[in-house]
Formats: structure tokens, sequence, C-alpha cells
């Protein structure tokens, strides 16, 4: 029988604090409970997991750090040492035992009954460390947190490193780099136990890691041919005796294989009859695989890993620069067929990680029902609870995965270099089962980082992306795509320049969104693209001090929610607030004189922002292959791209993009010759009849209407309309598809728009959807 015991540690701890420069010269000798309470270094309770600020805002020890200018005051504890103390009992102590800390921020010691029995220097990842000091009966356990600032001043960084202005120390340090300050994040540099730990034990034979992937399908005979990859761990010289047996079953559909063990690892095949397999949310049924891997010896089954998995086959498509004529593609191919992104980028849930947890279930369930087939996680993020792939496993949710490099030319030495290899096998062995993931990208706009410095320096230099990150993926996930960057500039589109990649963040001007720059990129992809959009007054009122709600101009505290580090109006991330309402002005031609006209105001302008850049991208299929969208949710309370805020309230935005993205959806493109055209879109994989009307809301008299049946995977013109770009009005589309009324609308004519006139006729239609 398998023998393994983890026993969760999580709950009440004991914290100690204090300063860097009061501490360290004593910090190493502070390994038990009994020496910091000698220290007189002030003692809290806190919760595990957790982060040392949200342990003393629970205390009352600060105020609510999203209030006001509050997440200013958290920088002085930038330099704090931290220890974290709990006694534990444990039985049966045979020297097999672990502590594993599946998250820990960041460089931190571990005491075990006194005595030091590792070292950490990854926030990203968990570390496993033998319990060698682990006794009969009481046991105390110390981890002790040195101050990631002070900690990244051992690191001299050389000329050739580049950050944005708040993240030079970031550069050495493996942290979430949103945590130093971002633009869409607050600077926070915490610190905590923020995941789970637990004290586990392993049977001395076992099965220690284990690969399961696709290597081919047949779709006419429903047959896929699958494989296992496993490592074990063997107590014995002679592995006679020992099997490994693989099996795995989905509604009906069963297969089975083993063999005898002849080596420590190893790959078994298996083919599958009557495939299930899995799809993308849009295009099929995300079909998972309940999978078992035994590990026996003789009759009897020693070790056992089970998990969810699903077959499908991953194919990314991609040329080095496009043209005006599209010459170019980026596209993604699932089980062979051509797959149309409509997704998000997934950022920061929370500026405190701890509170990651509680959060996520009340937040995946809305990039289902957005609509979105696809979502990124973003490059200056932690790597995601499982909860979160599990989820996307579940509903058909495509994950672009970055690793956790963002916006900075990063350290090119050996030391650097090997801690990103540990953190990319780790994470690679960690997240390689799900069948979602269909990328590995090596960064955010490391690429475009490289420019950013004034010097025009080749991206292609960079050793991690195009050395450390591509062989890891090779040696311990082979099945999947590789991009170093996003965007990624080859030495070939090094030369023709950014504008020609055929894979782009559109960010530019963020003036009108329909301006030239929107609408002549070259992309094919946009991996990002976003548009302000404010806040409801109600949750204004949940972060900002009554007397700080208007105006808008000259507020410190809409600034710092914006989301500068300090009061400075000429700071980098100051403009966000006048940006704001400059796209109002666009729109309407003029800025509202309160909240509640400002706030409503912005959000119709990021709602038809976002709504048209998707609809951009749908209506050029397959000229255009994808969209990923800048963001669903805020991380904290800010003025910020997020169609969703910190409090789950749902913007504007959010409805008319959860219209745009209707797997069979009907809009209309860009004017051309005077004519507009309504165009079917149909990312299934069947035909859909439809029918349809369009009705201009200014008249009330009905434009166009019909039958047609969209292609599979396709487009189709369904109508042109007479158009003239003078006229303004709003056209209500509405279409019926399998029983079900959808409907949409088009902005038609030129702005500015009357405030009032657009809410009322909105509003007539039902479109004005949460408002």
């Amino acid at each position: 029988m398998t023998d393994r015991k983890k026993i969760c540690l999580d709950g009440d701890w004991t914290l100690f604090y204090g300063p860097n420069q009061e501490v360290a010269a004593k910090a190493e000798r502070l390994a038990t409970r009994e020496a910091l309470e000698q220290s007189g270094l002030p003692m809290i309770d806190a919760k595990v997991p957790g982060n040392f600020e949200l342990a003393l805002l629970d205390q009352g020890l600060i105020e609510d750090p999203f209030f006001g200018l509050n997440i200013l005051k958290v920088q002085e504890f930038e330099s704090y040492h931290t220890w974290y103390c709990l006694e534990f009992d444990y039985q049966g102590v045979d020297g097999s035992e672990a502590l594993l800390f599946e998250g820990l921020d960041t460089f931190a010691r571990i005491y075990l009954n006194g005595e030091l029995i590792g070292e950490t220097d990854n926030m990203l990842i968990p570390h496993e460390i033998p319990a060698t000091s682990l006794r009969e009966g009481a046991n105390e356990l110390v981890v002790h947190i040195r101050p990631a600032t002070i900690e990244a001043r051992k690191y001299q960084l050389e000329a050739g490193a580049f950050a944005l202005r708040y993240n030079y120390d970031s550069l050495y340090v493996r942290k979430a780099p949103h945590s130093y300050g971002w633009d869409i994040m607050p600077r926070a540099v915490s610190s905590g136990i923020w995941r789970s730990v637990y004290l586990v034990k392993k049977p001395a034979d076992r099965i220690e890691d284990v690969y399961v992937y696709t290597v081919s399908i047949d779709k006419g005979a429903k047959r896929a041919r699958v494989a296992l990859f496993y490592n074990l761990a063997l107590s014995q010289d002679s592995l006679k005796g020992y099997r490994i047996r693989f099996r795995g079953e989905c509604q009906g559909s069963r297969f089975e294989a083993s063999h005898d063990v002849w080596h420590t690892a190893g790959m078994l095949e298996a083919h599958v009859d009557n495939c299930r397999l899995w799809w993308p949310r849009t295009m099929g049924e995300p079909h998972l695989y309940d999978v078992t891997i035994e590990l026996c010896k003789g009759d009897q089954v020693i070790d056992t890993k089970r998990l969810r998995t699903g077959f499908r086959t991953v194919e990314l498509r991609r040329t080095s620069v496009t043209d005006l004529e599209g010459s170019g593609e980026f596209c993604f191919y699932i089980n062979g067929e051509r797959f149309f992104v409509m997704g998000t980028n997934w950022v920061p849930v929370d500026a405190f990680h701890s509170r990651d947890k509680e959060r996520l279930p009340k937040i995946l369930p809305l990039l289902a029902d957005i609509g979105c087939n696809a979502v990124r996680c973003w490059g200056g993020n932690v790597y995601e609870d499982d909860l979160f792939y599990n989820f996307c496993d579940e509903n058909g949710i495509v994950v672009w995965q970055d690793f956790g490099l963002a916006c900075a030319v990063y350290p090119q030495d050996d030391g650097f270099a090997k801690k990103l290899e540990v953190e990319a096998e780790t994470v690679i062995k960690r997240l390689r089962n799900h069948p979602s993931i269909i990328l590995w990208a090596g960064d955010n706009e490391v690429d475009s980082a490289y420019t950013w410095s004034g010097l025009r320096r080749d991206p292609n230099d960079n050793r991690l992306t195009r050395e450390v990150l591509p062989a890891a993926v090779r040696r311990h996930d082979p099945a999947r795509p590789y991009l170093p960057s996003s965007p990624y500039c080859d030495r070939e589109a090094f030369q023709r320049g950014f504008d020609y990649l055929p894979e782009q963040h559109i960010w530019g001007p963020r003036d009108y969104y329909k301006s030239p720059f929107y609408v002549n990129t070259l992309a094919h992809f946009a991996s990002e693209v976003g548009f302000h959009g404010c806040p409801s007054p109600e949750s204004i009122r949940k972060f900002i001090s009554p007397e700080k709600l208007w105006p808008w101009q000259g507020n410190d505290e809409w600034l710092v929610h914006a989301s500068m580090p300090e009061v400075n109006f000429s700071g980098p991330y100051a403009y966000r607030i006048e940006l704001m309402a400059k796209q109002i002005r666009e729109l309407f031609g003029k800025i509202p004189d309160n909240l509640e006209e400002f706030s409503l105001a912005s959000q119709i302008a990021q709602a038809e922002a976002k709504k048209f850049l998707v609809e951009f991208f749908r209506t050029g299929k397959w000229r255009r292959t994808g969209i990923i969208w800048w963001n669903l949710i805020d991380g904290w309370p800010q003025f910020s791209d997020a169609v969703v805020d910190y409090y789950l309230d749902k913007k504007l935005a959010y409805h008319y993009i959860k219209r745009s993205q209707e797997p069979v959806c009907l809009m209309c493109r860009e004017p051309a010759n005077w004519r507009l055209t309504l165009v079917g879109c149909n990312e299934t994989l069947r035909e859909a009849p439809v029918s349809f009307t369009v009705k201009d809301l200014s008249t009330g008299s009905v434009v166009a209407q019909g039958e047609r049946v969209i292609p599979p995977n396709g487009r189709v013109d369904l109508v042109d309309l007479d158009y003239s770009i003078s006229v303004q009005t709003i056209y209500l589309i509405q279409w019926t598809h399998e029983g079900r009324w959808h409907k949409n609308h088009y902005l038609a004519g030129k702005p500015a728009f009357d405030l009032e006139w657009y809410v009322a006729l909105m509003r007539e239609a039902d479109l004005l959807a949460g408002k």
C-alpha cells in the first residue's frame, strides 16, 4: 500500500518583526521562539497563508492599505525582517519527512527545532526541504524572511540592465514583478508565507513525477496515441517485480497499458479508442480523462498518482514578419483545426497574494460567462493556483502562459540564468499535464524593453529567452510550443521593426479607438490591447476619501490609485487619470463636471472601444486570428483598463464584450466605399443557421433582415447597409440561433456623440446592461 502523508500546517502562527537596521546584526541568532521572545521584537498573531501587511492590518496596527493614500505607508515595511513561528506535534518519525512550502516570499531561512534545514530565494515556486531535525512529539518551526529590497542590494547591476522606473530592485529577485509597482498594481513589496505549508512523508518506493501527453490523433477513426513519461524513486537495487500501469477513462472511452520497470525513468504508450478529444469551448467539448498511474511490486500497488487531463494536439504557426497584404501568420491549430482566439489577459487578482485562493472562485466563472475561449497569464504575475488551471481545463479555456519576466532587460550572468532554469523546470513539471495550456511564452515585453533605454539593442542576444527557457521546455514539455517573448522579435523582425510583427501589443496613443493607429495595424494577433474605464461611483467611494471623490484634476488619491507609488503628478503613471478624461472627450466632445456622469461616460467609451476592437479582429477572420484584450479584473481598487473592478462590480464593457464574444455572432465591419457590412462569425465546428434583423434605433425602421448559414469555423458577409459617416445612429442587430435570441449593436457616425442621446437610445433597446 502507498504510505504518503500530507499534514497541513496552515492556520494560526506567531509573527515577530523588525527593521533591517535594527535586527540585521543579530538576525541569524534568532532561530527559536525563545530567542525571538527575548529579543524584544514586536510579536503578533498571524495567519498562514498570509502576508506581513495583512497580519498588521488584522491586529489594527495599520489602516486598510487599499483606502486613500494608505498604500504608500506600507513602503516603510519594505526593509523589515519577519519571523513566522509554529509549534506542532508529530509522531512516527522515520527520516522520510519533508516540509513543503507552496509559496514563500521570498528570501527565507527555515529552522526546525533551532537547526537551519534550508533556505529559499524564489517566491514563485514551491520549496520542499528535508525535515532533518524533526522530533517525536513537540516540534518548533521558525521561518525567517529577509527583506527583498535589502537582499537586492547584494547584486550589482550592470549598465546593460534596464527596468521601469520603480523596478530596478526587482531585477535579481525572483518575486512577482508587479510587487515593485506597475501601471496596473501598487508598490507593495511584501513578505510572508503566502501559500500553504505541509509536512509530507513519502514512501521509499514512489512515483516522483509524470508527464502525460498526446503523440498523435486520428479524428476520423476517433483514435489517439498517448504517452506517459515517468520518474521513480526505488529503494531496491534490483528492479525485478516492479511494474508501471497507466490507465484512464472518460465517458465510456477507456485505455490501459503497463510494462515492467527496467530503469527509474521510462515512457509507456497507450492507444485510446473512441477517444474523447479536448477542445476549446467554442469548438467543442473539453473532455477530460480520469488518469491513474500505479507503481506495482508484484501484485501490490505501492504508489499511485491520479490526475485529470485531456488529449489534444496544439501547433502555433507563425512567421517572423507580416506586411500590408497580410502575408504573414500567427495562428494556433488545435487538433488540426484553426483556432480563433477570443481572450483576456490575466493579471494579479490581489496585490497581496495570500488572498488569491479565496478570490479565485468568485472571479474564474467570469472568464466563461464573458465568452472567453482563452486567457493569457501575464508575466508580471505569480504562477496561478491549481484552481485556475483546473477551471480552464474543465471549461475549455486555453491558457497562454508567460514565464515570470516582464518589461525589463534582466541580468545575463550564470547565477541568474541558473535561478531561472530551476524556476522554469519546477513550473513546467507542475503545470504540464494541463491540456488547457497551449503555449509557454518566455516573457512579457522583454524584447520590446531592449529598445526602451534609448539604445536599439537586439533582443536575440537575451540568453534567458533564447537559450535557458526554450531548453527547459524542450527537456520537460516537448509537446508544447514555445514563444521567446510577447511580442516576439526574431533577427529578421529586428531588421524590419516591431510594426511588422504578426503578433503585437496594440497600445499606441489610446486616442479615438477607430483612429488610424488601430484600424491600420498589420497585426494578425493582438495579445494585448486595452482602453480605460472608470469604476462606478459606488466602488470609488469604497477606496477614495469623501473629500477626494471629485474633481479628478490634481487629486492625489486618484493619482495613487492609478497606480503611482508616490504623489508625483509628473511621474510615469500620472497620465492615466487624464487619459480617461481625454478618451471621454474623444467620444462625447466634452468632459462631464460631476462624478456620476464622468464614470458613465468613461465606461461607455471603454465599452465601445473594446467592443470595436474585438469585432475588428473577428470580422477580419482569418486575416486576423485572435485578440486577447486587457483585462478582466483589477488586483486592487483603481482606475484602469479592467472590465470588472476589485469589488467584482462589472463595468459596462463587460456586457458589451460578452455580446461580441458569442461563438455565433453578428456584427458590423467598418465602412468601405460608403457601405457598412453586416458580418456573421462562427467559432463552432458546425454550420450555424441564423435569422436576423437590423433596426435603426434613431428612426425605428428595419433596414435589413434575412436568413443565412454561417459556415463552420468561418465568417460570411451577410448584407450591406447604406452608410454615411455624417449620420449618427445606433443599429440594433438581432438574430436567432438554435432557438435563442441574441443581440448586438453598432454605433454609426463620427464623434462627438451626445451622451444623453446615446444613453436614451441604448436604454430603450435594453442594451445599456448593468446601467
